[in-house]
């Protein structure tokens, strides 16, 4: 039997944007607007991870399922695992990382990714979108993914890179969502292996799968959330979410 678990992980000392997850949005704290789309994907048990008692105090306040994890971590992903491992017993067979830093994440990208993920395809699944604007490109706020073919609706592609800096655009070369779908075996098999030297030099843990040959495929998203990572992001998001009242 299928069981998929939607892990948030999350902490509060992030360097740019302090106290980030707790930053308020609409009224509404932004870990709690991950968490209720994730909930409404209704793809899989929902769990937020974090080694902050402040962010376990807010979840805790909606009656929310939030994990105490250790403090330190090298990525998101090893807080998700030590979730799967310790909380849930390796029983997923689906384990999605949902980063907490994307407030208008729709229910429906989750679960259109967990739906792929079910096929048994690759390792890792992800998600990609058009670039909204050019200075994207030169931004290294936004991740790109450059893929084997253009990406279209309902079809997910293999993954061939992942960077921070690029020069130009093409038809190959996207906005990378942050969120990934592992298979329980990839999960593991990710964790157990070394920091490359490629995820250390451009701070993008999914390099470390690629480096090591796991597969990642690639669907599209006709819109890409907004990921918070400044005060200039925050205002942005706020504008966004207020005018889809």
């Amino acid at each position: 039997m299928d069981k998929t678990a939607i892990i948030i992980p999350s902490r509060l000392n992030a360097q740019r944007l302090p106290n980030k997850p707790l930053k308020l949005i609409d009224n509404k704290e932004m870990i709690l607007h991950v968490y209720e789309s994730a909930i409404n994907s209704k793809s899989g048990e929902v769990y937020i991870a974090t080694p902050d008692q402040k962010i376990i105090d807010v979840v805790k306040n909606i009656g929310g399922n939030v994990i105490k994890t250790l403090e330190k971590h090298a990525t998101g992903t090893d807080r998700v695992y030590e979730v799967f491992k310790n909380v849930l017993n390796n029983q997923p067979n689906i384990i999605v990382n949902l980063q907490g830093d994307m407030p208008n994440i729709l229910p429906q990208a989750i679960s259109s990714l967990v739906a792929y993920m079910k096929q048994g395809k690759c390792d890792i699944g992800t998600l990609a979108s058009k670039f909204n604007s050019k200075d994207e490109i030169k931004n290294p706020n936004v991740v790109k993914v450059a893929v084997k073919d253009k990406l279209l609706e309902n079809t997910f592609v293999s993954a061939l890179d992942f960077f921070r800096k690029g020069e130009s655009l093409s038809n190959t070369l996207y906005h990378h969502v942050g969120i990934y779908a592992f298979t329980s075996k990839a999960l593991m098999r990710y964790v157990s292996l070394k920091r490359s030297k490629l995820e250390i030099k451009r701070k993008l843990e999914q390099m470390r799968a690629l480096e090591n040959s796991m597969t990642i495929h690639v669907g599209y998203l006709k819109a890409s959330p907004l990921s918070v990572d400044t005060e200039e992001d925050l205002i942005e998001i706020k504008k966004i979410m207020e005018n889809k009242k």
